[in-house]
């Protein structure tokens, strides 16, 4: 593909990012315009495990295969399953020294941050929120932008989530909320000040399922765990009726009282919590989302099979379309031959893992989410690891 070609990603997530690095390894240029003012404008949510097959691979792709490795962390991969009593009912010991590069856990941020430092100067442009997006008289994506500026590339590529303004021009699908609500919170320095909690979470991630709800603690760098709160809710009420960011120590204790007769261990992951608690709604789109080619327009990610989080695939899966986007664009001179080479395996990839993620969430907050979580934990460890 000529490096001529004017190519706009919307959105300097993983998957965004992914592919202008990509892109720039073949010499390539793209802009990637993204709506937060800096890279620290938001809080980049906590930590994932990069599968060998796709998030490596993209990076494998990207050149920082190498540069990812020490600031990932294997023992991360060590997983605790507990009853509400505390009860441990699965555990997955962290890898051996050597061992876990197979799904070694990173923080998003960290992740972000080698991206962005691996892109030319300029590549995205902070502050640059995209307010519509229309196909033009000349039949090529438009881009209006928050300052009243049209950007008409040769290719428009939707790296820009759940609720993509550029999907409009693919999709008439919108998210569909799932039932469940997730808050998310911090418990920072837990070393020091939290250490039965450390204790209690080990060195990955701790789920914690009964009376269809749960907890689910993670490690993060910095000596942090993030907390999710999962709890089946109206989703406006998820918003508002129990969430409320003037008074947070009334929230805390609204959350609290959805888990009364748990364990006072379970609990101290709610009642530890020291800064905002933030309420996500757990959307996905149709499970097979997919589009009909429509000219000089694609999407990647969440933009395009946004999925629960219960298969862990997301961010993996938005940085091997990203990847596998820029190679099809390297590789292709035409355009559409391209687009084409890229959705036509993009799209069975995305309908699997968004099946998987629901089944989980249907099984893993249902009536028998424990021993559901659990078989579903032990089906993917290798033998003699799980005990």
């Amino acid at each position: 593909m000529s490096g001529e070609r004017r190519i706009a990603i919307v959105g300097a997530g993983l998957g965004g990012l992914t592919l202008a690095r990509v892109l720039h390894v073949h010499g390539i240029a793209s802009t990637v315009y993204e709506g937060d003012a800096s890279p620290t404008a938001r809080d980049q949510g906590g930590t994932l495990d990069l599968d060998r097959e796709s998030g490596q691979r993209a990076l494998l792709l990207a050149g920082l295969l190498e540069e990812f490795r020490p600031l990932s962390r294997p023992e991360g991969g060590e997983l605790r399953l507990l009853d509400k009593d505390a009860t441990v009912g699965l555990r997955i010991p962290p890898p051996e020294p050597g061992e876990g590069e197979e799904r070694p856990e990173i923080d998003r941020s960290a992740l972000r941050n080698l991206l962005l430092g691996s892109l030319p100067e300029g590549t995205v442009r902070w502050g640059h929120k995209v307010r519509t997006v229309a196909m033009g008289a000349a039949g090529r994506p438009t881009l209006t932008l928050s300052d009243g500026r049209t950007v008409e590339p040769d290719l428009l590529v939707g790296a820009d989530g759940a609720w993509s303004r550029v999907r409009t021009l693919l999709s008439h699908a919108d998210p569909v909320y799932s039932g469940l609500s997730f808050v998310d919170g911090l418990l920072r320095d837990v070393g020091t000040r939290h250490p039965a909690i450390a204790e209690l979470v080990g060195q990955g991630m701790m789920f914690a399922l009964a009376d269809e709800k749960g907890l689910t603690a993670q490690r993060n760098g910095g000596d942090r765990i993030r907390v999710y709160s999962a709890v089946k809710v109206p989703e406006e009420w998820s918003r508002s009726g129990l969430i409320d960011p003037a008074d947070p120590a009334a929230s805390k204790k609204r959350l609290l009282d959805l888990f009364p007769d748990w364990d006072e261990q379970l609990r101290a992951l709610i009642a530890g919590i020291d800064g905002p608690l933030v309420p996500r709604p757990i959307h996905a789109l149709p499970i097979g989302h997919r589009w009909d080619r429509v000219p000089g327009v694609t999407l990647l990610g969440d933009a395009a099979h946004l999925m629960s989080p219960f298969a862990g695939a997301g961010a993996n899966l938005a940085m091997l379309d990203g990847a596998e986007l820029a190679l099809a664009l390297a590789t292709h001179d035409d355009l559409e031959t391209a687009l084409n080479a890229y959705e036509t395996p993009m799209f069975p990839r995305a309908e699997e893992a968004a099946a998987l993620s629901a089944e989980h969430l249907t099984g893993f907050f249902g009536p028998d989410g424990l021993r559901t979580a659990r078989d579903a934990f032990t089906a993917v460890t290798s033998g003699g690891a799980a005990r």
